[in-house]
């Protein structure tokens, strides 16, 4: 069976190479699967959660924290992304996808390459969407989906997203092949569909590939196949934790603090500190007559019910390259927000 259980569970990130079939969910257990042959009962197994849901038609980077990286999976959702999507003009689904029964249009219109073009540069930028009503978005508390599949018709708020670039890798009517790089929370079904639209035509979705999340790439992400019970590291239960990136590669987008070990143990118990570009800016200031403006720092990528215009977020890093806290900067004060343990 397993190996004995580890005093030290183990936590990181995975990029998974989630494959068509499956949920998101259903990736997850297979982790949950093979932590529990290294941590069998009555072991507490570590939390593992996964970041920006694929359907089970879709498939590639899927982030899958595991024990304290399941703390930053807010901050993952944060990171933007890049798909390649296939789309086919001249039909429609009420999924937008293959999922549900694919309607042709009679006598589509027949787009230049040109015009997609035109219609991809105009869906750039911050633009309004509609989810599809077959989506997990929730609606009065319920997911849109179930009620979808009940027949029922509701009313799916509009959201508005970013979309850096979308670029046509292909286009051979009725087929078009789309690189789009986007924001959280963008539905590419609904992308293709208003991409259509613009061009007087309808589309359905017939592939979805999630290339990149971050720095997260599918050409380096692990096959769910090293999780399966009789897949390769079957004799050796431990061996897929090579896999683990560090958790730091989680907030490339907040600035960095390298602090010593004891200020480290401070902020993990709860402590406040002064921070130490509000101390370095305070002392320049009463030397200075016009002292230097302090560097701009990212806002709050974690949402939380600390709102206000003055909070930052950074993250903590120890000598060795470590992130140990992510803490919030205000009043000239490094308040600790999410601590991390030592590898």
């Amino acid at each position: 069976m397993g190996s004995e259980p580890q005093s030290e569970p183990p936590f990181g990130l995975l990029n998974l190479d989630k494959p068509i079939g499956l949920t998101s969910r259903d990736c997850v257990n297979r982790v949950v699967g093979r932590l529990r042959s290294q941590f069998p009962k009555p072991a507490k197994l570590p939390k593992v959660g996964h970041a920006g849901t694929l359907d089970p038609l879709a498939s590639g980077v899927l982030i899958i924290g595991v024990g304290a990286g399941v703390r930053l999976v807010p901050y993952l959702h944060g990171l933007d992304k890049v798909y390649r999507a296939k789309f086919r003009f001249g039909e429609s689904s009420q999924s937008g996808d293959l999922e549900t029964e694919v309607v042709a249009a009679v006598d589509p219109r027949r787009p230049s390459r040109e015009q997609v073009e035109a219609a991809a540069l105009a869906l750039t930028g911050q633009i309004d969407q509609v989810p599809p009503a077959h989506s997990a978005i929730k609606v009065g508390g319920r997911k849109a989906y179930k009620f979808a599949h009940r027949g029922q018709t509701v009313e799916v708020p509009v959201r508005t997203v970013r979309i850096e670039q979308i670029v046509v890798e292909r286009y051979d009517y009725p087929e078009i092949e789309l690189t789009i790089r986007c924001g959280t929370g963008t539905y590419i079904r609904t992308l293709g569909i208003d991409l259509a639209a613009r061009c007087q035509s309808t589309a359905v979705m017939t592939s979805l590939v999630r290339t990149a999340i971050g720095d997260f790439r599918l050409a380096d992400a692990v096959p769910l196949g090293e999780f399966d019970a009789s897949g390769p590291t079957a004799d050796a239960p431990a061996a897929w934790q090579r896999h683990l990136r560090p958790l730091a590669t989680a907030v490339p987008h907040l600035t960095r603090l390298t602090l010593g070990d004891d200020a480290i143990a401070a902020l993990c118990h709860g402590i406040k500190l002064a921070d130490p570009v509000a101390t370095a800016a305070a002392t320049s200031h009463q030397s200075l007559d016009h002292p230097a403006p302090s560097p701009a720092l990212p806002r709050s990528a974690a949402g939380g019910s600390d709102s206000a215009a003055t909070t930052v977020e950074a993250a903590v890093i120890d000598r060795s390259g470590n992130l140990r806290a992510i803490v919030r900067r205000q009043d000239g004060r490094l308040h600790p927000y999410r601590v991390f343990p030592s590898p």
